[in-house]
């Protein structure tokens, strides 16, 4: 009963507030509830569609009140096609988004020659003039910032229900164990329910509005937009929008289209003056479809079909099949994915309560094991649902967006963002979705190759701290952030991962090697030797998106210094991984010695005089000592240069460096938590690692799951699930031989004292399923793709199990 009090309180309360004022509204409002209270208790005994228990709620995000904002509506997606279903009931709204849907150009454009003042830059930069270094290069290097330019919401479909009676028994759900959103409720005796998926195999997203009582449906359809959209009908039963993508009438992008088609059961259709109208119905299927001109290939060729040919054949064949193939082929094609992985991180239960109160529960200090659970799933969901073969990677929002201007444009930020999105693919099972990234970061490789020449005259190929769909790769923008050459170095780490993941050698020959190498070239021609230590450092560059105060000047700061620990670690993980892919590809060449020289003389992070480990070549003082970026320690998480085996003299300084930022704020992005849970999982710091879970779910996570920045940025869902696997299993330590070392149980919190995880991937081809009780490990079963000895850490100890291609192999005795 108690979603139907709030829901008709608010109702009422917001009816009569403005007229009668505060005091007599909220009267009002205790009669009214009175007055039904009895009908109330009738509905709930007798109704099927009441507030359902813990049972049948697991994976479940679910609530008793529509969305009263966008940060609290449920996303759905395709890879292309997504929504934002608000549920409400009355006048419900799908906010729309498609991939492409991008505002044009002008893009950034290299500033040609500037490699003669990078040279003077540097020379000043070790004699002390961080200043001038710093206004140098912004004048000489930096190009314009083109904002906004943005990703851009598709539209709104707007449906208008005529409705009798008083709704009550409301609910709304998303289900991601079958990527169905769902919003029921009771009106007049009439049970409606109303279910919303976007389908991959239909390329479509599907609307089912059923009721219990025949003649029950009535509505009106309408679609609009912000800007740049018009409408008309198609013939009975079709409705259409489009237009051509621009930021405050320039910047002209890609043309774009949208159709809906309805699907009534009973009862009549009326199309005309750009809206659809229903009556009586006894149930409506609606399907919608949308296409732009975009082209990965060649951004600015149209599509040899119109675009209202390709969304009006995606409506017939979706409509020529029935309503339970529409949905079983869905089902079977998310769940191929999203079935990979099961995860039980304890006994507590809250699925009796809607997800918005756990979170609350949470941020007042409860322990609810199962909303983590759930929130790891949620990431696995989000990145099935936004990121699938054959469509762009996810951006900053994923898919999701309502803006025309969003926030950083919705855009690829390559000095985490990006990247943070894909640190779950290869270890939650979703292998497949990181295929977007590579091939849109293979994209990056011809206008990375003219940047490395035209700015830095350089071989090789350069990606700096952000782009987008159009592919461009120039430094711009202020020198705190853009002045930074390492995005696309960081990105071909994804490729060694995917390697080291699945041992396709294929993929390593043709893929991962190839990009790494046109980064390591850059690496190598950018290198410089510094005057100072006769070692080779990176620079001018930023440590992002820091500053520090200069020497010379204590009340002025700076951002661009030689030899940034963060670049330094990128170089040393890109080298590590062209000698490791050129011996396993047995390529031996000039080339390879080269890099083999240059990793022997790259200079590596210091640590400072107060223990920790320095993020710039000297010891500045810090302007933000709280930052959001905690770059310096890459080498520790996702890279796996420090480890408490191989560099323990690291491993203290690091873990300084982490307290040193908390205890000033550090962390209050959602993404940056979420780097802080996988920094914690690879110390081992259980209980750090956990706090911090806790802290991401309470600070910034909105009742819908999604992340805050804040804004919404989508990064931090994506690190916090890596994290929670990663406090789970680790696999990114080797023996002597170079053999994978699965860590199982690395991180475990007392809080999830008992539980289970299955399908988990390790490096070296392996699936991992673990179980646990009273935080001791067990049992583990392992599949290989190839009969080999696999090594397995518990604690202390490390055994070695004989696996067969292809078999399972349980292990249940570790003494």
């Amino acid at each position: 009963m108690k979603e139907a009090f709030q829901y008709q309180s608010r109702k009422i309360y917001s009816l009569v507030r403005g007229t009668i004022g505060t005091v007599k509204a909220e009267a009002i409002v205790l009669v009214f509830c009175f007055m039904f209270l009895f009908q109330y208790i009738a509905i709930a005994q007798t109704s099927n569609s009441g507030i359902a228990g813990s049972e049948g709620n697991n994976n479940k995000l679910w609530y008793q009140e529509p969305a009263a904002n966008w940060m609290e509506a449920l996303p759905i997606g395709n890879g292309k096609l997504g929504a934002m279903v608000f549920g409400d009931v009355e006048q419900e709204k799908l906010q729309l988004n498609e991939e492409s849907v991008w505002a044009g150009p002008p893009i950034p454009e290299n500033r040609v020659g500037a490699y003669k003042s990078v040279e003077k830059a540097r020379e000043l930069i070790f004699q002390g003039d961080y200043a001038e270094a710093n206004k140098l290069v912004q004048d000489d290097v930096m190009g314009p910032r083109i904002a906004p330019r943005s990703y851009q919401t598709l539209g709104d479909l707007i449906l208008n229900f005529e409705l009798k009676g008083t709704p009550s028994n409301y609910r709304r759900e998303l289900d991601i164990n079958n990527a169905i959103a769902k919003t029921s409720f009771t009106a007049d005796g009439v049970n409606y329910t109303r279910e919303y998926f976007s389908s991959a195999i239909d390329d479509a997203i599907v609307v089912v509005l059923t009721a219990d009582k025949p003649k029950s449906i009535s509505l009106e359809l309408e679609m609009q937009r912000k800007a740049d959209f018009e409408v008309a009908n198609i013939g009975k039963n079709r409705l259409k929008m489009w237009g051509q993508v621009s930021q405050k009438g320039k910047h002209l992008g890609v043309k774009y289209e949208t159709q809906i088609m309805a699907l009534p059961k009973g009862g009549g259709v009326k199309s005309g003056n750009g809206t659809l109208s229903i009556s009586k119905a006894n149930s409506v299927v609606l399907i919608i479809s949308a296409a732009t001109d975009y082209n990965a290939a060649s951004p600015f060729s149209p599509l040899t079909q119109n675009l209202s040919t390709v969304c009006a054949t995606k409506l017939k064949k979706a409509a020529k099949r029935s309503l339970k193939k529409l949905k079983e082929d869905h089902i079977a094609d998310y769940q191929k994915f999203f079935n990979r992985v099961a995860i039980d991180l304890g006994e507590i239960k809250g699925e009796e309560r809607p997800t918005n109160e756990r979170l609350e529960a949470v941020a007042k200090g409860a322990d609810d094991p199962g909303l983590m659970a759930l929130y790891f799933q949620y990431g696995r969901y989000l990145l099935i649902s936004s990121s699938r073969p054959g469509s762009l990677p996810a951006n900053l929002q994923g898919i999701w967006n309502d803006h025309l201007a969003a926030p950083w444009n919705s855009d690829y930020h390559t000095n985490i963002n990006m990247q943070m999105n894909y640190w779950p693919a290869e270890v939650t099972n979703l292998s497949e979705c990181h295929e977007p990234f590579f091939d849109f970061i293979e994209s990056l490789v011809p206008a990375g190759k003219k940047t490395a020449k035209e700015v830095y005259n350089s071989d090789g190929f350069v990606v700096h701290h952000t782009t987008d769909v159009w592919h461009w790769t120039s430094p711009i923008g202020k020198v705190q952030y853009g002045m930074w050459p390492m995005g696309g170095a960081w990105c071909t780490r994804h490729f060694m991962e995917h390697y080291n993941f699945n041992g396709d050698t294929a993929f390593l020959k043709d893929h991962a090697y190839p990009i790494m190498k046109e980064s390591a070239k850059f690496l190598l021609d950018w290198l410089t030797k510094d005057p100072r230590s006769g070692k080779l450092v990176s620079g001018p560059s930023t440590s992002p998106e820091n500053k520090f105060y200069t020497p010379k000047d204590p009340e002025v700061f700076a951002n661009l210094d030689m030899g940034n620990a963060m670049d330094q670690e990128i170089i040393w993980d890109n080298f590590t991984n062209v000698l490791e892919a050129a011996e396993i590809l047995k390529i031996e060449d000039e080339f390879v010695e080269r890099v083999k020289d240059a990793l022997a003389n790259l200079s590596l992070p210091k640590i400072g005089s107060d223990g920790r480990l320095m993020e710039w070549s000297q010891e500045f003082e810090e302007v933000d000592k709280g930052h959001r970026h905690l770059s310096h320690l890459y080498g520790l998480y996702p890279g796996n240069q420090f480890t408490e085996n191989k560099t323990p003299y690291y491993i203290d300084a690091i873990n300084r460096s982490i307290e040193h930022r908390l205890s000033n704020g550090g962390g209050h992005t959602g993404w940056s938590r979420a780097w802080i849970i996988n920094f914690y999982a690879r110390l081992g710091n259980s209980e750090k690692a956990y706090e911090n879970i806790k802290a991401l779910l309470a600070k910034s996570t909105a009742n819908n799951l999604f992340d805050y920045h804040p804004p919404f940025q989508i990064d931090g869902n994506f690190g916090g699930t890596a994290g929670i696997a990663e406090m789970l299993m680790q696999s990114h330590e080797t023996d002597q031989s170079g053999t994978t070392i699965i860590n199982l149980l690395p991180a475990l919190p007392s809080e999830w004292s008992t539980g289970s995880v299955s399908g988990l991937k390790a490096r070296g081809g392996y699936e991992v399923d673990i179980a646990w009780s009273n935080g001791a490990l067990e049992s583990v079963s392992l599949v290989s793709k190839e009969a080999k000895v696999c090594k397995l850490r518990i604690g202390d100890e490390i055994i070695d199990v004989e696996l067969t291609a292809g078999e399972k192999q349980s292990i249940t005795e570790f003494k």
